[in-house]
């Protein structure tokens, strides 16, 4: 059994307005995200963890058909949203026994890329199946069961990456250029909207 955490928590500082809210081909870029988590087939549960303006995002999303949550320790950082979302799923659905991390400013994740996250699972004896970019192994990525307690002790700005790198032996790659390309500045959705 498998769940999906949305992390939407962040307060978008260097973008200067929520960019969960912010409009990619007619939906908010978080909507995109939840409507990939939901198209997902074998995903449990999803879970979209909110903090900083959680009222101007909820707004938007209540119509969703996803857990919407609200992590009081938001300004911790990222670890705080993972371990808080991770208990808030164990509790909502305690026989899960998988879980992806997905990003909310990750334009290009699709539901084919989310299944085929599972179906490596399946395939290859691997603990974790992380996407690779630009150098980089991040999300959306999954994480089994053995690695619950780890997710659960992140703290402060500390993210998944950290498990990650910290078991290289357990992690199928799985390629995705596209993740380099995600929205922190306005000039960022420029160049994706012209792109599109």
């Amino acid at each position: 059994m498998t769940g999906i955490i949305i992390l939407a928590a962040g307060a978008s500082s260097r973008f200067g307005s929520p960019k969960q809210n912010l409009i990619y081909q007619g939906k908010t870029l978080l909507q995109r995200a939840i409507q990939t988590a939901l198209t997902c087939l074998h995903c449990e549960k999803v879970i979209v963890v909110l903090g900083a303006n959680e009222g101007l995002i909820r707004s938007n999303i209540d119509d969703q058909l996803v857990e919407v949550t609200y992590n009081p320790r938001w300004q911790e950082g990222m670890g705080s949203s993972i371990k808080f979302g991770v208990a808030e799923m164990l509790r909502l659905e305690p026989g899960i026994t998988s879980i992806i991390l997905m990003l909310c400013d990750q334009p290009f994740v699709d539901s084919f890329l989310i299944s085929q996250l599972m179906e490596k699972k399946e395939a290859h004896d691997c603990g974790i199946i992380a996407c690779g970019y630009r150098d980089v192994l991040g999300a959306p990525a999954l994480f089994d069961i053995k690695y619950f307690p780890a997710l659960l002790s992140l703290e402060g700005p500390e993210g998944a990456k950290k498990i990650i790198e910290a078991n290289a032996d357990d992690v199928f790659i799985l390629p995705f250029p596209l993740g380099a390309i995600d929205i922190d500045t306005t000039a960022d959705l420029e160049r994706l909207n012209q792109a599109g």
